[in-house]
């Protein structure tokens, strides 16, 4: 039987609506609403609606994200300066509640195909409802610097839709590992 994450401990699920609520203020006042939809933003409100509606294949899938998010956005927006505190507050904040909240949670070995799930989702609704332009999770067009290994969308599109379900299982292994499910057996030596 499941059991419930108490009230108290689910309230922690407000650290990432705020997280979420900061990136939010950031873009209205700088323009590029639909940057809320990467996958890192959005991210912090599947971790805190997880939380609040004691949801752990939420809560676990928007854990897993909370690392290929800090990796992306370390290379691609801090280091070449976009150092925002909403935005770090969204991916270091994000990472640290992620995890603190899995060594509770624990992780099952099938938490990557909801992480992967999740993925396609906002992959198809990043393409229907963002701008083609703002490229927002690599939805409308091949990520700069690979045009000349991809001739066509459609090809960037699966190889890349391939290594990210390989690098979410490797994540959901790894964590799995970590933070099994299930209590290890103690032998009586």
């Amino acid at each position: 039987m499941k059991t419930r994450l108490s009230p108290r401990f689910r309230l922690i699920g407000l650290l990432p609506l705020i997280f979420f609520l900061g990136q939010t203020i950031h873009y209205w006042r700088y323009g590029g609403m639909p940057n809320l939809l990467w996958m890192c933003n959005i991210g912090n409100l599947l971790l805190a609606l997880g939380l609040f509606l004691n949801h752990r294949e939420l809560i676990r899938a928007a854990a897993i994200w909370t690392i290929p998010g800090l990796l992306i956005w370390f290379l691609y927006v801090f280091l070449p300066g976009g150092n925002f505190p909403s935005s770090m507050l969204a991916h270091v904040g994000g990472i640290i509640v992620g995890m603190f909240v899995l060594s509770r949670v624990r992780m099952d070995r099938i938490a990557w195909l909801y992480a992967f799930v999740w993925y396609l989702f906002m992959q198809l609704s990043s393409r229907l409802t963002t701008p083609a332009p703002m490229n927002v999770n690599l939805a409308h067009a091949v990520q700069p610097g690979w045009e000349n290994s991809f001739n066509a969308y459609w090809k960037f599109w699966l190889v890349l839709t391939v290594l990210v379900a390989a690098g979410l299982w490797v994540i959901g292994m790894g964590l799995s590992w970590i933070w099994p499910i299930a209590e290890r057996l103690e032998t009586g030596c």
